[in-house]
């Protein structure tokens, strides 16, 4: 197999898992049905039921804390989205899209959560420190 393909099926295998635990689901579920319907329409609302039903095992995996059912997952939904490309190859562009636009999804779906962040100033005299594990807005009235 094309190693380029595999790697391919393969961050849009874990884009779409790692979707299915976001509000932004329904995204993935639609844009995965969308391929499907270009080669088998018929079985489109079937891969989107199949998606939900992913949905509800990675939700159930997370709440006991098994990552290995969202790795299995990524295993199943890249085996099938690369038999999908084999059927049809016009659909790598397709698909090449298709990840990038949900990769930026994800990004603004699931922003990092657990962060750690460990900060250490000194001053001397009469320095001033300000520190921010994020954003920081310095206004002075001067």
């Amino acid at each position: 197999m094309d190693p380029e393909l595999t790697a391919l099926t393969s961050t849009a295998a874990a884009t779409v898992v790692k979707l299915l635990a976001t509000a932004a689901w329904e995204r993935a579920t639609s844009a995965v049905g969308g391929l499907w319907r270009r080669v088998h329409p018929e079985r489109a609302q079937t891969v989107q039921a199949e998606l939900e039903d992913s949905r509800a095992e990675v939700l159930a995996a997370r709440e006991v804390g098994d990552e290995q059912v969202e790795q299995i997952l990524v295993g199943e939904w890249q085996g099938r989205l690369r038999r999908l490309v084999v059927a049809d190859p016009q659909l790598v562009d397709e698909l090449r899209w298709m990840v990038a636009e949900l990769r930026a999804v994800l990004a603004d779906a699931d922003p990092p959560q657990h962060i750690t962040i460990s900060m250490q100033a000194t001053t001397f005299d009469t320095s001033r420190v300000n520190q921010a594990g994020r954003d920081l807005h310095i206004t002075t009235g001067e």
